[in-house]
């Protein structure tokens, strides 16, 4: 038996793969080379793969392998799960050496040394095929955590060893051309970090839905971070962008509070690996398991990692990083660090994109994996047992998944979890297959029926909804090399924050329109007066509510402002350094009344597109305080995010007085217009807008066309009105007219002119006409900006 059995952590580097595994070999490159930048790794070493082979060799096994595994593939379920048993047990007996445990003795005893008698480690296996940048293997071996003494210690060693031979890592070989006989197995032995009674996660050096680079994206539970890889709960999500961290604004971007039904905590059985579940406490639950300091201590050490395996790499590298802190007031420790295999290594040359017209209402929601869509019949699975008769093209059903899973989740067409984040295992597999999966769907066992017709939809930004029956699913695909470059910037109209990673990676110049009213309505849902002013709701009901929504705040001003200022944070890091034009809302009052608290601070008016809208609300007394709100939002994401690109845009601005109204009240609130690069835009979509435009150039620093209420206005017709909306058109002379006498008097000023409303994307020859007037930039929805694209540069030819 060789000597070279053992190796610790602090001997080993990134270029011992194949003595240590990837797993180890991770482990001991961060100890030797970034332990002194504030990245903790457990102590611990490492039984090498020279162990594994020898003992194997000693005991006749190789050919027995050979020979068990010679043609078993995944189609054959029975043959594959007597094969794999077998090889599993022919290890199990080859490596219970006294040699082995006598090395194992022997270091486990310098363990103790430091740490105590008995010390818990954790025990996990290494493969020489592991956390490669083409193949994770993630999940295919065992791990044991909680490992207490020699005899439990050498258990489990040997059950990792025997893991080799998992189903899962069988089929998952089979599947990546790799040879069962030549993949050499490591087994790594930790001290626990006591993080069954603190919280542990996963952080990604990358947005693990769109593949968006400039986050880093932190999640947690309660307890043994296992939980969070199996599945069984909803994590809590945190993005941190990295230009302003990196550049010393330390700011945690958005927040997203998980149900972390569940915690792992440490077993009190004699088993090894012993571990178990409990149910989570309603007050743990309902709060974040870490906070946003430590949050960005993470992010610190994930950067650090990321740049640290990029420059060994010679090429940038996105990481997947375990974590875990050490009881309630302990340090962070980072557990394991691989390069992320799959996100990353999407072409960013191809643009896909999927449309589910749907007219029906969902069945259910949650947690959207990817950004597909597919069509099939419900089959639920609650055990192993039902996976034998798993269909193809099936959509799998199940309160979440295991690894043993793999072979059937392959052939689903869809995947919906009861629970479940986005770094949990049924997750990952979807990603790693191009399968779109929902999970944390609550319910989602009991309320989708065996062999029920459903589409699964994860085209709709975060949150992914399961539709009953075939709904129409439209696939559009193109090249971005075939993109023509026009000369006008195409800009896109955004206000969805779940949507704004996925559209920045597309061809874009920025955003001109992004809409504050949707991040009210669809993340906040309180009137902004109501947060104000708490004291004069009076509906008994809403007033329960909006206590249970701001019951974390201090004040409930403050769910306001970090609620959308993470919405607005969201938009404007994703297009970063690119301009990001944020309308101050424009709800009208039939509109803000339909919020939570609204209907006492909203007047009932006969004709609400030209009431109390837009600019008219920031000054009046009826509304200032909730005016107040919006711009600590705006200041927040400017100053504390660092997110100067973010400019404003003032609504439905009537007359120059009222705009001069505006522009004090916003420099009374922090935003000085001119101050720390503050640029001011005003929306052109009322005539008087462009017969004043010198006298409102002197005010802004720049317009945006509306379209939609231009031509409402110019035409005299109410777009809302089904009785005259067939009059409604912008192509309209007299409307054409207006847009040319916008764009030359903004020009005359020497002001930026561009225009977010519908009629680029809807009439390609509007895109036309406002190229070749000029135009500054042209904004229009996602899905049409490649049209748009192709329709500009033939005008500007």
């Amino acid at each position: 038996m060789s000597s070279n059995m053992v190796r610790w952590f602090r001997d080993i580097r990134s270029t011992d793969v194949a003595a240590v595994g990837g797993k180890n070999a991770s482990l001991g490159e961060m100890v030797s080379a970034l332990s002194g930048q504030g990245v903790k790794v457990p102590d611990g070493f490492a039984l090498t793969v020279d162990a594994y082979r020898e003992a194997l060799a000693a005991s006749g096994a190789w050919p027995k392998l050979a020979a068990l595994l010679d043609g078993v593939g995944a189609n054959d379920v029975r043959r594959l799960t007597v094969a794999a048993a077998e090889a599993r047990a022919i290890v199990y007996a080859a490596t219970g050496t006294d040699q082995i445990r006598t090395m194992l003795v022997e270091n486990y005893r310098k363990l103790e040394a430091i740490y105590g008698a008995r010390v818990a480690v954790a025990v996990r296996s290494s493969a020489t095929a592991e956390d490669l940048p083409a193949a994770s293997f993630a999940g295919q071996h065992d791990s044991f955590l909680n490992v207490r003494g020699v005899t439990q210690l050498e258990e489990a060693c040997r059950r990792c060893f025997a893991s080799a031979f998992t189903d899962r890592a069988i089929v998952y070989r089979n599947a990546n051309g790799f040879d069962h006989l030549k993949v050499g197995l490591s087994v790594g032995i930790m001290k626990m970090v006591r993080s069954d009674l603190a919280a542990s996660g996963v952080a990604f050096t990358l947005d693990t839905e769109s593949g968006f680079r400039d986050v880093v994206l932190v999640t947690g539970v309660w307890g043994l971070g296992e939980s969070i890889v199996q599945g069984k709960v909803d994590p809590d999500e945190f993005h941190v962008h990295k230009p302003p961290f990196l550049a010393g604004r330390r700011c945690v971007l958005r927040r997203s509070l998980g149900g972390k039904q569940q915690q792992l905590v440490y077993g009190t059985d004699a088993d090894a690996g012993s571990t178990f579940y409990v149910e989570t406490p309603a007050d743990k639950r309902d709060r974040f398991c870490i906070t946003d300091a430590e949050v960005l201590e993470l992010t610190g050490c994930a950067l650090r990692i990321e740049e640290h395996y990029s420059r060994l790499a010679g090429e940038p590298r996105a990481m997947d990083i375990e974590w875990a802190k050490d009881g309630p007031d302990g340090a962070l420790f980072i557990v394991q660090a691989r390069p992320e295999t799959v996100i990353s290594r999407r072409s960013p040359s191809l643009i896909e994109t999927y449309r589910v017209r749907s007219t029906v209402a969902p069945l259910i929601e949650g947690r959207a994996v990817g950004e597909r869509a597919a069509s099939g019949k419900v089959y639920p699975v609650s055990s192993p047992a039902d996976l034998a008769g798993f269909p193809q093209g099936g959509v799998l059903v199940a309160n979440s998944t295991s690894p043993d899973w793999e072979p059937a989740m392959k052939r689903a067409a869809a995947i919906v979890t009861d629970r479940g984040g986005r770094t949990c295992h049924a997750a990952i597999v979807a990603r790693e297959h191009g399968i779109p999966a929902i999970v944390g769907a609550a319910g989602a066992t009991t309320m989708l029926e065996r062999g029920a017709q459903v589409t699964v939809s994860c085209a709709e930004g975060e949150t992914g909804r399961v539709y009953p029956g075939e709904q129409p699913i439209e696939v559009v695909t193109r090249d971005v090399a075939e993109l023509p470059s026009p000369r006008t910037p195409v800009m896109v109209n955004l206000g969805n924050p779940d949507l704004a990673f996925r559209t920045a990676m597309r061809p874009n110049d920025g955003v001109g329109l992004a809409r504050m009213e949707f991040i009210i309505n669809q993340h906040i849902g309180v009137h902004p007066m109501a947060l104000a002013c708490p004291e004069k709701v009076t509906d008994p009901a809403d007033r329960a509510q909006i206590a249970q929504l701001t019951r974390h705040f201090d004040d409930p001003k403050n769910f306001f402002i970090e609620r959308l200022s993470e919405g607005i944070g969201t938009i404007g890091a994703a297009f970063y350094p690119k301009p990001v034009i944020v309308r101050l809302s424009d709800f009208k009052t039939n509109e803000y009344a339909k919020l939570l608290g609204g209907s006492g601070f909203e007047p009932r008016e006969e004709n609400p597109m030209l009431g109390f809208r837009g600019a008219s609300r920031y000054t009046h007394p009826a509304y200032a305080e909730g005016f107040a709100l919006e711009c600590a939002a705006l200041r927040r994401v400017r100053e504390d995010m660092g997110l100067e690109n973010v400019r404003i845009m003032v609504p439905f601005c009537r007359r120059v007085d009222e705009a001069e109204r505006v522009i004090a009240a916003l420099a009374r609130n922090g935003l000085k217009r001119g101050e720390k690069g503050l640029e001011v835009y005003v929306m052109c979509e009322i005539p008087n807008n462009v017969i004043q435009i010198d006298a409102f150039s002197r005010l802004f620093d720049g317009f945006s066309i509306g379209s939609n209420d231009l031509t409402q206005l110019v035409l005299g017709v109410d777009r809302d009105s089904d009785m005259v909306s067939f009059e409604f058109d912008e192509r309209d002379p007299g409307v054409l007219e207006m847009l040319r006498l916008a764009i030359e008097g903004a020009h005359r000023n020497g002001r930026h002119v561009g225009i977010c409303g519908e009629a680029p994307a809807s009439y390609p020859e509007v895109a036309s006409f406002l190229a070749k007037l000029g135009i500054d930039s042209i904004s229009v929805n996602p899905e049409s900006v490649a049209q748009t694209m192709d329709v500009v540069f033939r005008a500007e030819a």
